[in-house]
């Protein structure tokens, strides 16, 4: 279990942690590949299910704020380290058992996607939830109309945990539906098995 006042492990280079002064080049990232027609040159956008931001700037400094819980991992682009190519949200679920942690705002730079970028820096974030929280067990949720997304998922080793969530609908800083009828499919998968497991085949 975390102890609230230890240092958070390093990641292996390239990934960093984000900081304060990455709030910008974040924001800017995550909502061009969710949001408007930036988003449509990969296969990640939800612009067709929902308008409006995916995160904001003091949405961001809220991650920040908590960090002995949550933890946002950077892939920095190799010609501008100052700008992120990829990012992804660990945040510890408390009094779970096992150890479990959240896996969210996993994004991909658009025009950087299908070249396995998701599923490296996806990896860093199930290793880093392990070392740093001691985490047996991942939670993620995902839009059931995303079939392809779904199937990323599935062949990450993410399954279905049957229980569904509402979209934020009336909370715009998540975004603004389209459709009313969104919903989030729940996965999850068993990081020690699977990292033991990838461990050996490596």
């Amino acid at each position: 279990m975390l102890s609230t006042g230890s240092a958070a492990p390093p990641l292996p280079p390239p990934f960093r942690l984000a900081e304060p002064s990455d709030a910008k080049a974040v924001v800017h990232l995550v909502n061009s590949a969710y949001r408007g027609e930036s988003g449509r040159v990969g296969w990640t956008t939800e612009s067709d299910y929902i308008d409006g931001q995916r995160l904001d700037v003091d949405m961001f400094a809220e991650l920040l704020s908590k960090p002995t819980t949550t933890a946002v991992i950077l892939l920095p682009d190799p010609s501008n380290p100052s700008t992120p190519i990829a990012c992804v949200e660990v945040e510890l679920i408390p009094s779970t058992s096992p150890t479990s942690v959240y896996i969210g705002m996993l994004t991909v730079k658009p025009d950087g996607q299908r070249g396995g970028v998701g599923s490296k820096i996806l990896a860093a974030a199930e290793s880093y939830a392990k070392t740093r929280f001691g985490a047996q067990k991942a939670v993620m949720t995902v839009l059931e109309l995303r079939e392809e997304l779904l199937t990323y998922y599935y062949r990450r080793g993410y399954q279905p945990t049957g229980e569904k969530a509402l979209f934020m609908y009336g909370q715009p800083q998540f975004g603004i539906p389209k459709r009313d009828n969104l919903v989030f499919v729940m996965f999850h998968p068993f990081l020690v098995v699977r990292l033991i497991r990838e461990e050996k085949s490596s």
